[in-house]
C-alpha cells in the first residue's frame, strides 16, 4: 500500500510541473517572444534521423550478437562431441 501513495505523490508531482511549465508557456506567447516555424529547426526531421540511426545501430549490434552466439552454439557442439568421442574410444 505504500507504493500506491508513493504513485499519487508522482502523479501529483507531475500534475505540479505540466501546470508550471504550462503557465510559462503561456507567459512566453503573450509577451511576443515567439519563434516563426519557418526559422525554427524541423525536429521532427531530426528526431527521425536520430532513430534512423539508433536503428542501424541496433542492427548491427542484433547481427554481432547473432553472429558470436553462433560460433559459442559451435563452439559448444564441437566440445561435446569431442568429449563424446574420447570417452567411447577410451572403452
Amino acid at each position: 500500500m505504500a507504493s500506491s501513495g508513493s504513485y499519487v505523490q508522482v502523479a501529483l508531482v507531475l500534475l505540479a510541473v505540466q501546470l508550471v511549465c504550462v503557465g510559462a508557456a503561456e507567459a512566453d506567447q503573450e509577451t511576443g517572444t515567439v519563434i516563426p516555424a519557418e526559422s525554427r529547426p524541423c525536429v521532427d526531421c531530426h528526431a527521425f534521423e536520430f532513430m534512423q540511426r539508433a536503428l542501424q545501430d541496433l542492427k548491427k549490434t542484433a547481427f554481432n550478437l547473432d553472429a558470436r552466439t553462433e560460433t559459442l552454439v559451435l563452439r559448444a557442439e564441437r566440445r561435446a562431441l569431442c568429449d563424446c568421442m574420447a570417452t567411447t574410444t577410451l572403452r
